[in-house]
């Protein structure tokens, strides 16, 4: 059978081997992706741990529970699944790393009842998409409170046309729910919710929908390039 070495969630015993029960490979290339039943030698209990298999691993072909040999050196342990991945909204296509983190932080916080951290999350995540939608140059009434204050800052994009004016009524669940959330506490779930609807559609706009049209754009460029070829 084989054994993975890995700290225990359930029992909390630090380096202790795992017997590996079951796999099911989640991803095929490059780097296959792999959720993984083990029960924990220490407290007979079961995790499913996340494991990302890299390029040329010789358990390519046998899989991860035939051998009888340690999956250590195969294998990174990526985490495991727990709460966190319950109905979690995932992140809209082409976020940068930072932002995608911070909204996949609020969907989990949002998943589990935890709304007011959620809310928080959500509210950050709107800051960092937006930051980079000033210009350098102070014209227009753009100051330091509006670099500086998401509030303002949204205000100030949406009356320079930076933002669509149909998304300015979503927007003032961030300002104010966002501000709950963060400082007093009273965010429920309606509220979350709005914050959760309001954050996507802004990251779609201001990322998936840019990506997809340049990649439609550079799949037609190809498509004219082989026909003149």
């Amino acid at each position: 059978m084989a054994e993975l070495v890995a700290d225990c969630p359930r029992c909390g015993a630090a380096r202790i081997t795992f017997d590996v029960r079951a796999d099911q490979l989640l991803e095929h290339a490059p780097v296959r992706a792999h959720e993984t039943f083990c029960v924990c030698r220490h407290c007979r209990r079961s995790t499913v741990f996340q494991l990302a298999e890299a390029p040329g691993s010789p358990l390519r072909e046998v899989g991860l529970v035939q051998p009888d040999a340690a999956l250590n050196p195969y294998v990174r342990i990526v985490g495991y699944v727990n709460i966190r991945d319950m109905l979690a909204e995932r992140a809209p296509e082409d976020l940068p790393e930072d932002v995608a983190q911070v909204f996949q932080e609020g969907a989990a916080c949002l998943a589990i009842g935890c709304f007011n951290a959620s809310a928080t999350m959500f509210r950050l995540c709107v800051d960092l998409a937006t930051r980079n939608l000033l210009p350098a140059d102070n014209a227009n009434g753009l100051n330091r409170n509006v670099r500086q204050y998401l509030g303002h800052r949204l205000a100030w994009l949406f009356e320079h046309e930076y933002l669509p004016h149909r998304f300015r009524r979503l927007s003032t669940c961030i300002k104010d729910d966002g501000n709950d959330g963060a400082h007093q506490g009273t965010i429920g779930k309606e509220e979350a919710e709005d914050l959760l609807d309001f954050t996507r559609v802004l990251l779609q706009h201001i990322y998936t929908d840019p990506a997809r049209i340049t990649r439609a754009e550079r799949r037609t460029a190809d498509r004219r390039k082989e026909q003149e070829d």
